[in-house]
């Protein structure tokens, strides 16, 4: 079963692997510059339209709209 922690800790891995830090991130995907850290605390939970846009931010899903 894949749980809330495991969607926040990978998210980090992911994000650093890819070498931005969270506020970078944030920003890039136009959100407040706190938003990415409010995940990965556990502080907020994407919306399903910001789950899509962090999954094509960090090349999860590239085929999904194809």
């Amino acid at each position: 079963m894949f749980t809330k922690e495991d969607f926040r800790q990978r998210l980090t891995q992911l994000r650093m692997q890819k070498g931005v830090s969270a506020r970078e991130m944030s920003l890039s995907l136009g959100a407040n510059p706190g938003y990415i850290q409010n995940i990965e605390s556990g502080k907020a939970s994407p919306s399903l339209e910001y789950f899509l846009y962090i999954c094509y931010y960090l090349n999860m899903c590239h085929n999904i709209f194809l």
